[in-house]
């Protein structure tokens, strides 16, 4: 049985990494789909979050946990109106590319799926991607989908 991580952040590219992994399924019968979010939370470190107050801190990151709700739930609708079986979603918090490693790791996936926005060669040099810095990370193969 095919064991897919499929990495959701709510865009377009992420809904095409879902479909990418719908056509699969039905080449491979019992394949299992995991749904993937992480929270960054950046404003929470304390780097960027000493002129904010203890409630306004609180907000965010509830704020920031109703948004990843928010993308994990659209995400199963969007993959149960493709007919894609999800066998679980998995929230996550830290640094993106590490955690999407993580949790591939932890859950023994046979491959990750997730979109990408394309960027140039100049673009990706100077930024760096996530889908990237997972590409090199990860010890599974990398199904990038634009």
């Amino acid at each position: 049985m095919l064991k897919i991580l499929i990495a959701v952040d709510g865009s377009e590219h992420s809904n095409r990494a879902i479909e990418a992994v719908e056509k699969m399924a039905r080449s491979s019968p019992g394949l299992e789909a995991i749904l993937v979010c992480v929270r960054t939370g950046a404003i929470l470190e304390p780097l960027f979050s000493g002129d904010y107050t203890v409630a306004t801190v609180q907000k965010l990151d509830a704020d920031q946990e109703n948004q990843q709700a928010t993308v994990l739930n659209s995400a199963m609708d969007h993959a149960k109106a493709q007919g894609l079986k999800i066998s679980e979603s998995v929230r996550t918090y830290g640094v993106i590319a590490n955690e999407i490693v993580r949790i591939a790791k932890e859950r023994q996936v046979d491959q990750i799926a997730m979109g990408t926005r394309g960027m140039g060669a100049v673009g990706s040099l100077l930024l760096g991607s996530v889908a990237q810095r997972v590409l090199h990370q990860s010890d599974v193969p990398v199904l990038l989908v634009k």
